[in-house]
């Protein structure tokens, strides 16, 4: 009989581990220095890298999972990143931006964006092993923040007063959007694997090349039409009404 392989040395576990937690650390670094872009006025790379930011997010769970070292830590260590690059940083960019000149009014609403962002990933994380996986109870704060900051993009020179106090409404109604029971589709439940699979990957080439052209105003409005999706399919279903002879 052969001999049973060597474990892995401890060195290379532990570096194994560290690997997702960089792209978490990056994440938050990307909310950071998006924090310093607003306050320097330069509203446009304060959204980029908010965008950067939920890019990175998105890989650090993927390359958990690929090495095999998804973690409980690690899944506390991403929601608290969360809650800076996608809490903190687009309401503190919201806030500079426009609000600042409503006084306490912005104040308060930008606040509630961090709060309602909050709540959002603490429910999250209670029922991440009891609900459906194919949706999301209330909007992801990454879509909340990607809307919110596609559309400072793409409104960031010099905005109109009015536009401003639209975004008043705009951010609290993300906010609300957050913490709601709307159901948003995750698209968890493709399978790449899947025969069907192979027409996702010319479309993905489309959508990667459209968003690459226009990117902030692919970004504003496929992000705003997500956040609109789930109380637009609601709003419709109760106008529809129940079929005639269903129990109640």
């Amino acid at each position: 009989m052969g001999e049973a392989p060597p474990p892995p040395r401890r060195g290379v576990r532990r570096g194994v581990y560290v690997l997702p937690a960089l792209f978490t650390v990056s994440n938050v670094f990307c909310g950071y220095l998006s924090l310093d872009e607003a306050v320097k006025g330069r509203f446009d790379y304060a959204a980029m890298l908010i965008f950067a930011a939920a890019i990175l997010d998105g890989l650090d769970g993927r390359v958990a999972r690929w090495a095999g070292a998804t973690s409980a830590f690690g899944e506390q260590l991403d929601s608290l990143a969360d809650v800076v690059s996608f809490g903190v940083a687009p309401a503190f960019l919201v806030y500079r931006w426009g609000l600042i000149d409503f006084g306490r009014a912005g104040l308060l609403v930008s606040f509630l964006f961090v709060v309602c962002g909050a709540c959002r990933l603490a429910r999250f994380n209670v029922q991440i092993h009891v609900v459906d996986k194919r949706y999301f109870v209330g909007l992801p704060i990454p879509s909340a923040a990607g809307a919110l900051c596609g559309l400072i993009w793409v409104l960031s020179d010099s905005p109109a007063y009015e536009i401003k106090a639209g975004f008043l409404a705009v951010t609290a109604i993300l906010s609300w959007l957050m913490v709601s029971t709307f159901r948003y589709r995750s698209f968890k439940d493709i399978d790449l694997r899947s025969r069907r699979a192979v027409l996702i990957v010319p479309a993905f080439v489309l959508v990667f090349g459209v968003f690459w052209v226009l990117r902030q105003y692919a970004l504003a409005s496929t992000l705003s039409l997500y956040a609109a999706s789930a109380p637009a399919v609601r709003l419709f279903g109760l106008l529809r009404g129940r079929p005639k002879g269903t129990a109640a």
